[in-house]
């Protein structure tokens, strides 16, 4: 579905990716994860024209998109869920929502109809649709921007860092919530996370990265290699 090749990407005269080639099957859940500064946030900017691409292309669906504008690949199936700046916090719950559809074609009957719709999916945000965003709790707050993306209909969810600033119990439900939609609507994720364990257990493929390069690929029980546990768990 998403193929990179031979991606070298950065900002200005920050090269941060180097020659990464990876493939995103269709329907699967991918991980990204490795430590601060390995470049994980890096490729998901790349994907979505969010930074400098020296090389290397990026093919979706056989169509390559390099350097697409943002708005073009929102209509192509592709969104994304940042790291910062998730929502407009002095901005209400269903007003975040209608933000997903701004630059939607769709009659605004069909909008209308649409963000009904998310609410039901969604009860905790249905509950509070007309409190302002910076009233959610953090994990409320990442299932609104889950949401708001969800609205374009997208095939593949780019999330960065979704478990950041959750509690351990909100940060389950969360990836549950992820899980759900990958299964029910088929939406393929790439995830970038540095909580390895709880990104692993959902995860098909994951992509090791260090340095802006890939160390290490496999499924979840790469984290049982030594270099590996080292990192994240200090050798347990």
């Amino acid at each position: 579905m998403i193929e990179i090749q031979n991606l070298n990407a950065g900002y200005g005269e920050n090269h941060v990716l180097k020659n990464i080639t990876l493939r995103i099957e269709e329907g699967t859940i991918v991980s990204i994860i490795g430590p601060n500064g390995a470049g994980k946030s890096t490729l998901l900017n790349s994907i979505f024209n969010l930074c400098d691409i020296y090389s290397g292309d990026i093919i979706f669906n056989n169509k390559k998109i390099t350097k697409i504008a943002t708005h073009k690949l929102i209509s192509e199936g592709i969104n994304y869920c940042p790291q910062k700046n998730r929502i407009f916090s002095d901005m209400t719950v269903y007003e975040n929502l209608e933000l997903g559809l701004f630059q939607s074609k769709e009659p605004e009957k069909k909008k209308k109809e649409k963000i009904e719709k998310m609410l039901e999916e969604f009860p905790v945000l249905k509950q509070k649709k007309e409190m302002l965003a910076n009233t959610l709790s953090g994990g409320q707050q990442q299932i609104l921007a889950i949401a708001r993306a969800l609205l374009r209909d997208p095939k593949v969810l780019l999330l960065d860092e979704p478990s950041i600033g959750l509690d351990p119990k909100t940060m389950k439900d969360v990836f549950g919530i992820i899980k759900d939609l990958n299964i029910k609507k088929k939406i393929t994720m790439l995830i970038v996370e540095q909580n390895a364990k709880q990104s692993a257990e959902i995860s098909d493929k994951i992509y090791i990265f260090e340095d802006g390069k890939i160390a290490l690929e496999g499924t979840k029980e790469i984290l049982n290699d030594k270099k590996i546990k080292n990192i994240y768990f200090g050798g347990r």
